[in-house]
């Protein structure tokens, strides 16, 4: 009874699968020292890689058109996942070896021989070797694999991480060097997408666990292989550990084997498994032809015979099995049908490794027939000579095979200059059928020939997850929402941090924000503080209550002095009207309902125009007032005056005088105007540093220094106004208004010094709003203190309004 399986052949493949293993793996870094190793399971699926290999050799040797002058042959042994039992013997197998499974062993392999040999004198083909590693042709020249290379998988696992979201991953493995080399890979690439390892291991299973169980992550990545697999979840069940969302690399992700016993903690999981072929013609039937009969032929298909129908082989001696009974077992009968049992040997629903193992032996045999094909004097060798395929030389095979090109089952096979072919994955998940049987499920593929953006592709919809119906979460910080920004936490990875509130002025519109964006000086934070919005406009309005309020008090302002100009028009041939200087009182009267008019250019919105017409006009309408009150209180000063006897004073201050005093005095403010408005007039300005959310619509004077002589100018007359009646306050009252002149311009003076620190102080349309406050009242102040006795007189005692009571003294 044979322990390999053995055809021959004109050029004999070799083959190395892992049909024994431990329970932990053994495989570490090139461990290639015999060691004591008890390997207590049978690997079905090892067995149908066997087969597939046998199969494909087979299959080629039939075809006509595929190498039909050479026949092809091999020689399979068992490698039990370990490296110093792959290299026993197998060095005389053959130049070509298809194998082996895991990487460790594949990478001591190569360089076990190498250092043996001091050449190398054969080549691998692996079929489920993925370790990027393997891909440093300098280190390894003479590997070639039909699987992808860790590194498109590690891309694929970063992005389906980040397309749900899972920043907080735990990422584990046991020792060895497929592991190592993958978690190192997984760290480098979860950078570009923004995550983070909530812990990253490769120690004993026991600790794996422990620190798992007291994580905050419920995303657990596990590279490692089925065996070890095994061993880190029955710890899980021992240690109750649950609800845990696992992403299986593509070691384990279709291993339906673990379901039996873990389909608990495995419900749910997703992983990347190998693309698969649907059928390979005729597989099935070869696998399934097995009968009792075959284990006598071999000490593999016994043992896989008796482990099946828990039988045992007449003439076998299983010195693989774990069964402690198994010498107990009743002998098979010869009637067991393999059709009637599931095994994994014989399931070709999941056609992943083996259509791997499949394309290694079409790509040996498609180079072996490129070489046959190669004219003499045309090779691609020295002088152009081409290799014997019937006397193979290791590297003259190789050098055909990493040109090769074929079509499988629709697939077209190439391979990069390491020898690695295009990947390709399914995204399997892995769901509990109504019966509680395991299904596994295609949900989307991962195809590293595609552009970014494409290469990925999910449909959620189908996906059952461990718990409940949602995408579990699993952050170390929950996001943070527009209107925040992240703050790091010091000493911790990015994706643990604070959210911290935009300043003011500041938004930010998407989630996890590193900084907040200032608005611009038209615009200001919404509440929420995720974008700009306009800022508010404000004014001093004719729609608000202060706009209302005085407006109200200008217009009545402007009544009660044509009122009063009314009632003396009336009244002017009375004495009190024509003893008070009549037309400069006429004057007086409408220039006041002027100033009070002016107060109206405050209100509404600001403009170009209107605030190159609102300082004039004020500075004009009250230098007119007050140059008809120094008009008024120089001619009460040269009337008495002109009593005197001798004195002909009147003489040069007439009507005439009085008028071009009055003209002449208030051209000087408007030249004052004229000037300013010429230089640096006033104009709209867009106010946005007093109130942050408020942009203030407001009229700048353009000049300040005009602006202020604009005032000290009416300041002066009302002072030379002020003087000149203070000095004609003892005359007799009855005759003379210098003392109603006096206490107006105290009015007005009190007004104006008190609005000057007012308006400094204030901002937007409460500088307005005082503004018009002062000129209302300063003109309200004029008006009733010169006008309100007079008036008094006229309209209610009008006995008083006599030459007679003027003359007395009072």
């Amino acid at each position: 009874m044979t322990t390999s399986f053995y055809q021959e052949g004109e050029v004999v493949l070799g083959g190395l699968f892992p049909l024994h293993y431990s329970p932990v793996s053994s495989v570490t870094s090139f461990q290639w020292e015999p060691q004591q190793t008890t390997y207590e399971y049978f690997s079905a699926r090892a067995l149908r890689w066997m087969q597939t290999m046998m199969f494909a050799v087979r299959e080629i040797n039939q075809r006509r058109d595929l190498l039909p002058h050479l026949t092809l042959g091999f020689h399979i042994r068992d490698s039990c996942d370990h490296v110093p039992v792959s290299l026993r013997g197998s060095l005389a197998v053959s130049p070509v070896i298809i194998g082996d499974a895991a990487s460790g062993v594949s990478m001591a392999y190569i360089l076990r021989s190498a250092l043996l040999t001091r050449c190398s004198l054969f080549f691998q083909v692996s079929y489920f070797a993925s370790c990027s590693c393997l891909s440093d042709q300098k280190q390894f020249p003479t590997f070639m694999r039909t699987m992808p290379s860790d590194a498109f998988q590690i891309r694929a696992l970063a992005r389906l991480v980040r397309y749900f979201h899972w920043t907080w991953v735990g990422v584990i493995g046991v020792e060895s060097d497929y592991a190592r080399f993958a978690i190192q890979l997984f760290l480098q690439e979860s950078v570009h997408y923004g995550m983070c390892a909530a812990y990253h291991m490769i120690i004993h299973f026991v600790i794996l666990v422990i620190v798992t169980q007291g994580s905050s992550s419920r995303v657990l990545l596990n590279f490692s292989g089925e065996s070890e697999l095994r061993s880190i979840l029955r710890e899980c069940l021992h240690r109750n550990v649950t609800g845990l969302q696992l992403i299986a690399s593509e070691a384990w992700a279709t291993s339906k084997s673990l379901w039996g016993e873990f389909g608990d903690l495995l419900t749910g999981t997703l992983g990347f498994g190998i693309r698969k072929v649907d059928v390979i013609p005729g597989l099935k039937d070869f696998l399934t032809r097995l009968g009792p009969s075959h284990g006598h032929q071999s000490a593999f298909l016994a043992e896989f015979w008796e482990e099946t129908f828990n039988c045992r082989v007449n003439d076998s001696l299983n010195t693989h099995s774990h069964s402690v009974s198994y010498l107990d077992r009743e002998p098979c009968s010869g009637r067991e049908v393999l059709g009637d049992v599931y095994t994994p040997y014989a399931d070709v629903s999941q056609l992943r490794v083996s259509y791997n193992v499949y394309k290694a032996v079409y790509l040996i045999a498609h180079a072996l027939q490129d070489m046959t094909n190669c004219v003499a004097g045309q090779g691609p060798f020295i002088n152009g000579t081409c290799g014997d395929p019937k006397h193979v030389k290791p590297w003259q095979l190789l050098h055909y095979m990493k040109q090769v090109k074929f079509s499988t089952f629709g697939e077209e096979v190439s391979f990069d200059h390491n020898g690695d072919p295009i990947a390709s994955y399914d995204l399997m998940n892995w769901q509990r059928g109504q019966d509680g049987s395991l299904r596994l499920v295609k949900v989307g593929f991962y195809d590293a020939s595609l552009a970014d953006g494409r290469d990925l592709v999910i449909n959620d919809s189908v996906i059952q997850w461990p718990v409940g119906k949602q995408v579990p979460r699993s952050v170390c910080s929950e996001s943070c929402p527009p209107g925040t920004r992240v703050a790091r936490k010091k000493g911790e990875p990015v994706c643990c941090f604070d959210c911290i509130p935009c300043a003011e002025g500041e938004v930010s519109n998407q989630t996890d924000s590193l900084n907040c964006i200032s608005c611009s000086d038209v615009t200001w934070p919404n509440e929420a503080r995720d974008h700009c919005v306009p800022k508010t406009i404000e004014f001093l309005s004719y729609q608000e209550s202060m706009g209302v309020v005085l407006c109200v008090v200008s217009i009545l302002g402007a009544c009660a002095s044509l009122s009063v100009l009314a009632v003396f028009i009336a009244n002017r041939h009375t004495p009190i009207v024509r003893g008070n200087n009549m037309e400069l009182s006429f004057l007086l009267l409408l220039f006041l309902s002027v100033c009070f008019l002016i107060g109206l250019l405050f209100i509404g919105e600001p403009s170009d125009w209107l605030c190159r017409i609102r300082y004039p006009a004020f500075g004009v309408s009250f230098a007119l007032c007050i140059s008809c009150l120094l008009a008024k209180t120089m001619v009460v000063l040269m009337a008495f005056r002109a009593t005197l006897p001798g004195s002909d004073v009147m003489k040069w201050f007439g009507p005439a005088q009085q008028r071009a005093s009055v003209v002449l005095c208030t051209a000087v403010q408007g030249l004052i105007c004229l000037i300013w408005l010429l230089t640096r007039p006033p104009y709209t300005n867009l106010n946005t540093g007093h109130f942050s959310s408020v942009i203030i619509i407001d009229c700048a004077v353009g000049s300040e220094v005009a602006f202020w002589c604009v005032l000290g100018y009416i300041g002066l007359l009302a002072c030379m106004c002020f003087i000149l009646a203070f000095l004609a306050r003892k005359l007799p009252d009855n005759f003379n208004e210098a003392k109603f002149i006096t206490f107006s311009m105290l009015i007005f003076f009190a007004v104006w010094i008190t609005f000057i620190p007012v308006y400094v102080s204030t901002a937007g349309k409460y500088t307005v709003a005082v503004h018009v406050f002062a000129i209302l009242a300063s003109a309200f102040g004029l008006l009733v203190c010169i006008f309100a006795p007079k008036c008094y007189i006229v309209m209610l005692r009008p006995e008083k309004n006599s030459r007679k009571h003027m003359m007395l003294k009072g």
